[in-house]
């Protein structure tokens, strides 16, 4: 600064100079002005391609970031969809299929022609499906009926490897009702992880996500609604309204663990974060934990102070990572969480509502008032 200051005054005293027209004085002062005010520029242009190489090099670091993260979630989906497709056929080979316990669905459907005609349950239940995911590839996306053509063959191909073993097991033979609550607690979490990771085992699941995705109803009352004539048709195979009163309390606890397992994976939780260094944790969390965040302006009562509070919504699995990041960054911050019922907008799940009647609803009040004021 001083160096600048200094400069100043020689140009100011040569500029005195030129005016009474000693040139030569001027001149070494004017080069000398004219070299400092390229470096200048040339300081200038530097420390901006130094700030556009950093803007690059973040967004190629949060690209890379979600590329990773993008991943992991498809690993992580079609594990759960494996694990969830396991646990199916299980319950259905060995303890739904011997005791004549009816679901509702596809499968269900299958184990009434099984018991009927004893043809295979899995061929049946692999054939109808195809069908049905014909119809949910428009309505769904191929997205969700590449993962549901994946769960469904391979539900086919475990249950078939499984089947004699199944038979000649027949567990829990002279307990019903043992062998109704552990094959709805196992079907119940097969289909509630497959619906949670973005699939599903089809049949009844697949138009319970075709019914959600236009409206906001629970995945297990639309399944309890299109199973329940299911169940009941079994009485014209089985002849026995006892196994199907059975059935009727197998829809009942998968419907449950649907629910259950469904809402507590798509479970959101909101942050209130007060820390003097705010901005590092926001920073942070938008572009570790990739979530947006909102600063409000507060003040402390006691200490009379203004300060600003980091608001943050995020899945419930993500918050041990931004528990992390606030204990990396202010071991000492103020941080308040609590759960989300229901979480809408960018980045969590889409409104579903009667969109046509509202609209109409909405341009009639628009046309009232619109009279009410050239009134």
């Amino acid at each position: 600064r001083q160096y600048y200051r200094d400069i100043r005054k020689k140009l100011t005293s040569s500029l005195c100079l030129l005016l009474q027209g000693h040139d030569s004085t001027c001149a070494p002062l004017y080069r000398q002005t004219e070299k400092l005010g390229r470096i200048q520029v040339f300081a200038r242009k530097t420390e901006r391609r130094e700030s556009y190489d950093n803007e690059v090099d973040i967004m190629e670091t949060t690209s890379l970031r979600r590329k990773k993260s993008t991943w992991r979630h498809l690993l992580r989906d079609y594990f759960l969809l494996t694990l969830a497709m396991i646990i199916g056929a299980l319950g259905w080979q060995f303890l739904l299929l011997p005791n004549h316990i009816t679901m509702g669905g596809l499968t269900g459907i299958s184990s009434i022609v099984y018991w009927g005609t004893g043809f295979p349950a899995q061929y049946v239940f692999f054939g109808l499906n195809i069908v049905l995911l014909s119809v949910a590839l428009v309505v769904l996306g191929w997205r969700f009926c590449l993962k549901t053509i994946y769960a469904v063959v391979l539900f086919t191909v475990f249950a078939t490897l499984i089947q004699d073993t199944a038979q000649s097991a027949h567990l829990l033979a002279d307990q019903k009702f043992m062998a109704t609550v552990v094959g709805g607690v196992l079907m119940g979490t097969s289909i509630g992880l497959g619906l949670a990771s973005g699939g599903s085992t089809g049949g009844s699941d697949v138009i319970a996500a075709i019914v959600n995705h236009y409206r906001d109803i629970s995945l297990g009352h639309v399944i309890l609604i299109c199973d329940l004539t299911i169940i009941t048709s079994s009485y014209l195979v089985l002849h026995n309204w006892e196994e199907v009163f059975y059935g009727y309390v197998l829809l009942f606890i998968l419907s449950f663990f649907v629910d259950y397992i469904v809402n507590s994976m798509r479970m959101s939780v909101q942050f209130f974060i007060v820390s003097t260094k705010w901005h590092e944790i926001g920073e942070a969390i938008n572009h570790i934990a990739e979530r947006g965040c909102t600063t409000l302006d507060g003040n402390g009562f006691y200490t009379n102070k203004e300060l600003k509070v980091v608001f943050c919504i995020a899945k419930k699995t993500e918050s041990h990572l931004i528990f992390d990041l606030i204990d990396e960054i202010d071991p000492n911050a103020f941080v308040a969480q609590s759960p989300c019922t229901g979480v809408y907008g960018q980045g969590f799940d889409r409104f579903k509502t009667h969109s046509k009647r509202l609209a109409k609803q909405i341009e009639d009040v628009k046309a009232k008032t619109s009279a009410g004021a050239g009134n």
